[in-house]
């Protein structure tokens, strides 16, 4: 992969595991540009995918699948997540993840725990957990305080029951191109490219941001070979990271046919960084003041409104990657339940 960054202020189900030859098989695009990938047939905008709209897609299939298996006599799905501290974000993630476990058939539930927890008692908790057989998966919600360090926590949690796809032998196997439980936004991210119909066989890509559970996972799935274990995408894939100058970064994405932005910087894509027809994939979320209402609303990493005018596909900050997010994150649950991996 190329470096580069960015400075500024009963049936199996396999998360991302499509046969290579469905997406090599898809139509050339048929844009304007070569190598651009399709408008809305309505307008000379780009085509705004609803991750709303395939996460129930995705999730009526978790919910087809977790009857099917239920009805051949096997325990329910059950997904603990731990929660620590009164962190308003995680509480709503944690709570949206509830909800959307009980629409598929999953059954969860939530332990709260103070912030000031020590990392041995919640190590302990973990481990319990791990050996409690009517749990499918256990998720620990991050971020954690400042005194826990999220790595150990992570590679506590056994890899049979990591839906997070955090523990190190998860992303060890990601990397090495095997089967391993994908970390949900990479997974959303991914999946939001098949369903959708964006070719990545040969293409370029442009991934904004290098964190270890959002920015590599998603280069690793892109950038892989096709044939392999765990199928990737076979695109030629560049990172870029907070270091990278402004300058170069407009370089890379103007380059690319794919964009992916997971920086948390609101507006760090605009329209003169993206190439016409380009699909642009936000994966940021950012809470900034609205001077027109004086109150708080989300954005994402990209000029929305301005970007949309000139890429051939994009993703709305909210409801775009988000609710992918959680409905991988429950496709995940029914993996590990039916051991599919391990």
């Amino acid at each position: 992969m190329a470096a580069a960054a960015f400075c500024s202020p009963c049936s199996a189900l396999r998360s991302g595991l499509a046969p290579l030859c469905r997406w090599r098989a898809l139509p050339r695009p048929t844009s304007r540009r070569a190598g651009s990938v399709p408008r809305s047939a309505a307008s000379d905008e780009a085509a705004v995918i609803s991750g709303t709209k395939l996460a129930k897609q995705v999730l009526k299939e978790v919910q087809r699948d977790v009857e099917s298996w239920i009805s051949c006599g096997n325990k329910r799905p059950h997904l603990t997540v731990i929660l620590v501290g009164d962190n308003p974000a995680s509480h709503i993630y944690v709570r949206n993840k509830v909800k959307a476990a009980a629409a598929v058939g999953i059954s969860s539930e939530v332990i709260l725990r103070p912030k000031y927890i020590s990392q041995e008692e919640l190590l302990d908790m973990t481990l319990k957990l791990n050996k409690d057989s009517a749990v499918s998966g256990v998720l620990v919600q991050l971020p954690l305080p400042d005194h826990i360090d999220e790595r150990t926590v992570c590679n506590a949690i056994a890899p049979e029951k990591d839906v997070d796809g955090f523990h190190i032998i998860n992303v060890g196997r990601l990397c090495l191109d095997q089967p391993s439980v994908i970390p949900a936004t990479a997974a959303a991210v991914w999946e939001i490219i098949k369903r959708t119909g964006i070719q990545t066989f040969g293409k370029n890509i442009l991934v904004a941001g290098r964190s270890k559970n959002v920015g590599m996972p998603i280069s690793m799935l892109l950038h892989t070979d096709g044939e392999h274990e765990r199928p990737g995408g076979d695109a030629t894939v560049t990172i870029a990271h907070r270091h990278t100058p402004k300058e170069q970064l407009k370089i890379h994405t103007q380059l690319a046919d794919i964009v992916i932005v997971a920086a948390g910087i609101p507006k760090l894509i605009t329209t003169d960084m993206v190439k016409e027809g380009a699909a642009v994939i936000d994966v940021g979320i950012n809470h900034i003041h609205d001077p027109l209402t004086g109150k708080t609303k989300l954005v994402g990493d990209v000029d929305f409104e301005e970007v949309k005018k000139k890429a051939g596909f994009i993703t709305p900050v909210p409801g775009g990657v988000g609710p992918m997010t959680v409905a991988m994150l429950l496709k995940n649950t029914l993996i590990v339940a039916k051991k599919l991996i391990y």
